[in-house]
């Protein structure tokens, strides 16, 4: 099928994927590509634009990313955002030098607002600079449309050529009119109409998959979270019967998360459903762990080996479905960006793996979209919408050993936590939040004793796309009634602490 669609040239940025996402939020479908693509094959995809991504390289090296300069001369609209402003401007006779200051974090952005890409912008505006090069002199035919107090040069046009860059990072949340700026140029200066919907990806998704299987046997690694839901009814949508899911409680789940679980997909849905208690199995593997990428590579690794063993008493398999999305790809260093963390179901896979292929119908698409497919699908809104919750489970949120104890720690805290938060009314406003355990232990004091518990620690965030967010500014009576309910309820707990960081620099998630 022909549609328009843009591309985002990947210089080894993290936020690639994110880029793509906030165009795919104009309704115009993007991909990714590396920087070697060839002239032919951008010809032959006949982009209506092409934005270059961010990185950590300076432009001037010899050994940096670069592009075949012939692609300033095709005639289609390319945005470069931050190393991709650089390298444009350095391949195009411009200077590109150290900074005299450095910027890392909002700033001041003062905008020619009659510019096409800041058409509706205010100025000053908020923006999110990281960067320590800096643009010294543009390339002939540019005009400078933006700066900040230390960046003389934060965005520049050479209308004629349709060639447009900016020194900061419009993708992420932090630049509080960065949607309107990239709307501005897909929609405005690339002249998309905007057009393309999640029932789309939806029907061309079922239609892809049946054609793959055949009549092939699937098997589906269900964890019961939002991504895997999705994949799984997609999958049952394409293939029906011949989908086996297969639900492992390796004894990290939330609280009576398991049977949960088992109810919604053994009662709302046909489906071949099996569950397996692997508790003790995942416990003893993680004994003694305390490095957090072991952790998620072990958890990975045991997942495998036991949809191994279940897919065996099924029968000859050629399937494994799962449900990886974007984030997870670009945090595990997929392609040329840096690894972040290994997720349980890509970086954390074994070399072997025994089955035909893996089928991963979602790894497109952020967490939004993949809620707006389960709703296309049919799931019941409280599936979509149930809090996130990573493959590796809690494992990842207790810091050092993991083992029964402390789940159950996490466990009961974490509980009391959603619980109170649903109770304020606040359950569908926040992106996402839970308590993690951290490895610290402290003195305190409970009925006139000394103790010397754990501290829990409580993380809320907001976010659109899991891939930037702000810490939710929780009330504090809220925080304290949490806090005195896990320290009275929860054994071996004495202190609870509230995370107030974002992302980045943080992860969501404690590992």
């Amino acid at each position: 099928m022909n549609r328009e669609k843009v591309i985002v040239i990947d210089f080894g940025g993290q936020y690639n994927q994110l880029i793509a996402r906030r165009v795919r939020e104009c309704n115009v479908y993007c991909e990714i590509h590396p920087h070697t693509i060839s002239l032919d094959k951008i010809k032959k995809i006949n982009p209506k634009g092409i934005i270059f991504t961010g990185g950590p390289n300076s432009a001037y090296q010899e050994d940096s990313p670069s592009c075949d300069k012939g692609i300033y001369d095709l005639g289609i609209p390319i945005l470069g955002i931050c190393y991709g402003a650089q390298l444009m401007t350095h391949m195009l006779g411009g200077v590109v030098g150290k900074a005299p200051v450095s910027e890392y974090g909002k700033t001041d952005l003062h905008v020619d607002q009659s510019s096409d890409l800041f058409r509706n912008v205010s100025t000053p505006t908020t923006c999110w600079m990281s960067h320590t090069d800096y643009i010294e002199t543009v390339a002939d035919g540019f005009k400078v449309i933006a700066h900040t107090a230390d960046c003389p040069v934060a965005a520049a046009e050479n209308i004629e050529k349709k060639l447009y860059f900016m020194q900061f990072h419009p993708e992420v949340l932090h630049t509080t009119e960065g949607k309107t700026m990239l709307s501005n140029f897909v929609i405005g200066v690339c002249g998309c109409a905007g057009d393309w919907r999640m029932d789309s990806f939806v029907e061309n998704a079922i239609k892809s998959i049946r054609e793959k299987v055949g009549d092939g046997k699937v098997l589906c690694a269900l964890s019961g979270g939002v991504d895997s839901s999705v994949a799984a009814v997609l999958l049952s949508k394409a293939v029906g019967k011949q989908l086996h899911c297969i639900f492992v409680d390796h004894g990290l789940l939330r609280k009576n998360e398991g049977d949960e679980v088992e109810e919604v997909f053994t009662k709302q849905y046909d489906l071949n459903f099996t569950r397996v208690n692997a508790q003790q199995r995942f416990y003893d593997k993680l004994a003694g762990v305390t490095e957090p990428e072991q952790k998620r590579k072990i958890i990975g690794e045991e997942f495998i080996r036991v949809f191994e063993e279940e897919a065996k008493k099924i029968g000859t398999v050629d399937f494994l479905v799962q449900g990886t999305i974007y984030p997870d790809i670009v945090e595990s260093g997929i392609g040329n960006s840096a690894v972040i963390k290994s997720h349980h179901n890509v970086g954390g896979l074994p070399d072997y793996v025994d089955f035909k292929e893996i089928i991963e119908p979602l790894r497109d698409l952020f967490k939004d979209e993949v809620r707006r497919a389960g709703l296309e699908l049919g799931i019941p809104e409280k599936l979509v919408f149930r809090q996130p919750f990573p493959g590796p489970g809690l494992g990842i949120r207790i810091i050092g050993e993991v083992n029964a104890d402390k789940v159950k720690i996490v466990q009961e805290a974490d509980h009391i936590f959603r619980e109170e938060v649903a109770n304020a009314g606040l359950d569908t406003s926040i992106g996402q939040y839970f308590a993690a355990l951290t490895n610290m232990r402290s003195v305190g004091v409970m009925g006139d004793e000394r103790t010397y518990d754990y501290a829990v620690v409580l993380r809320a965030v907001n976010t659109i796309d899991f891939m930037t967010a702000e810490f939710a500014e929780l009330p504090w009576d809220l925080i304290g009634k949490v806090s005195s309910r896990i320290v009275n309820e929860v054994k071996h707990v004495n202190r609870v602490l509230y995370d107030c960081t974002g992302k980045p620099p943080a992860t969501i998630e404690m590992e």
